[in-house]
């Protein structure tokens, strides 16, 4: 197949720009033909705020871009991964223009929260689910803590709900999860538009030995990655184990002041993504303790990978990844005490260990690896191409 991936980097980079650039890695290594159509949101720095809201509602600089790539080599399909903010929604519109099928991945809740996260003062909150407008959102500042910023958001999706964009320029959605489409559906989006897809590792990492004597978390260092419960977690521990936290982000200060009061807990700061995964492997088991509606967790089936069992948030797609007592445990959302708990547990145990590493293991194997979600993407592409066929009959047949 001929393929045209979309995506505008984050200026933090995160688990949405490894998943852009591991799909564009597998459908290279298995032959498609892939060109790569990207902006970097770092260039917002050097944008005034008309600007940025401009681009956000329509770019129309990426959109004449498009057009002459999607002239130029004649995709089958497109496939967006991030368009915020800076390809914005002309993008569909540029390759509907070129009869050309349009796939979208839902990597976070943008389309339904203005801070695409469900989430505000480290509680999840559905105050906008299936909202036409965010007004909500607008009045705490969810987006960057900015009322206007937010507004921009919210205006923006409305807008394109109102026109129709999200229900005729894209032919297909996928999320990463069951929990998240649900959400998606609950908010009155579709069924029959949302596929479900998950992240893969690739290449196999290997299973780690897990003899190193700590436990790992692995993320952005910010406020929904549910950092602060874990801490509090760490305070409550009887017989402390170490804990490493690989990552960077807002918290970063607060961590490393926690650590200089706390020495079995260590900051490594940002790591290459193998260095990462060998950390893992070492380790006891992971740590998720996200308090907002994950759409995935990629760390926790790098984790399954390398044979390292997961203790996770009861929480989104976290409770459908980790089988509590089978490939890990679940602990309550922010329940600082119930994580301390179930550390110690698993910390104490290491037949346990052994046994919850082996079946995570043995999951990553049965759906995590390249070859079943290769396939799953050529299925995904080819109801995209099937429903925009299938618009483009309607839309002959209603001519006069």
């Amino acid at each position: 197949m001929r393929i045209l991936l979309c995506h505008a980097y984050y200026q933090q980079p995160g688990g949405e720009d490894q998943s852009f650039e591991a799909e564009a890695r597998l459908l290279e290594s298995r032959g498609h033909e892939v060109r790569r159509y990207t902006l970097h949101n770092d260039a917002i720095e050097d944008m005034s705020r008309l600007a940025i809201a401009a681009k956000t509602f329509w770019n129309r600089s990426s959109h004449r871009a498009l057009t002459r790539l999607l002239r130029d080599f004649r995709p089958d399909v497109m496939h967006c991964t991030n368009n915020f903010p800076l390809i914005s929604p002309s993008a569909y519109y540029a390759a509907r223009a070129q009869g050309v099928a349009v796939v979208q991945s839902l990597r976070n809740y943008r389309q339904l929260c203005p801070g695409g996260l469900l989430l505000r003062n480290d509680a999840v909150c559905e105050d906008c689910l299936g909202k036409w407008f965010a007004a909500p959102a607008v009045r705490h500042g969810c987006y960057r803590g900015s009322r206007m910023a937010t507004a921009v958001v919210a205006g923006m999706t409305a807008l394109h709900r109102m026109l129709g964009t999200w229900s005729s320029a894209v032919d297909l959605y996928f999320t990463l999860s069951a929990f998240a489409k649900a959400k998606f559906v609950s908010a009155g989006w579709p069924a029959e538009k949302i596929a479900v897809k998950p992240n893969f590792i690739d290449p196999d990492p290997g299973v780690g030995e897990g003899r190193g004597d700590y436990a790992v978390f692995a993320g952005r260092l910010s406020p929904e990655k549910g950092l602060r419960t874990m801490l509090d977690a760490w305070r409550r521990l009887q017989r402390p184990i170490p804990l490493k936290i690989i990552g960077d982000g807002p918290l970063a200060a607060e961590i490393q002041q926690f650590s200089q009061a706390h020495p079995h807990v260590e900051l490594l700061g940002r790591r290459p993504l193998e260095e990462v995964l060998q950390i893992i492997g070492a380790a006891r088991f992971l740590v998720m303790p996200s308090v907002w509606y994950e759409t995935f967790g990629r760390t926790i089936i790098e984790a399954f990978a390398k044979g390292t069992p997961v203790i996770a948030s009861r929480l989104g797609a976290m409770a459908e990844l980790v089988e509590d007592g089978a490939t890990g445990l679940l602990f309550t959302p922010g329940d600082a005490a119930d994580l301390a708990s179930k550390v110690q547990m698993l910390a104490s145990d290491p037949i346990q260990r052994h046994r919850l590493g082996r079946a995570a293991r043995m999951e990553y194997e049965r759906q995590y690896t390249a070859e079943p979600n290769h396939e799953q993407l050529l299925e995904i592409y080819r109801r995209a191409s099937a429903n925009r066929g299938a618009t483009r009959r309607r839309a002959s047949v209603a001519a006069p």
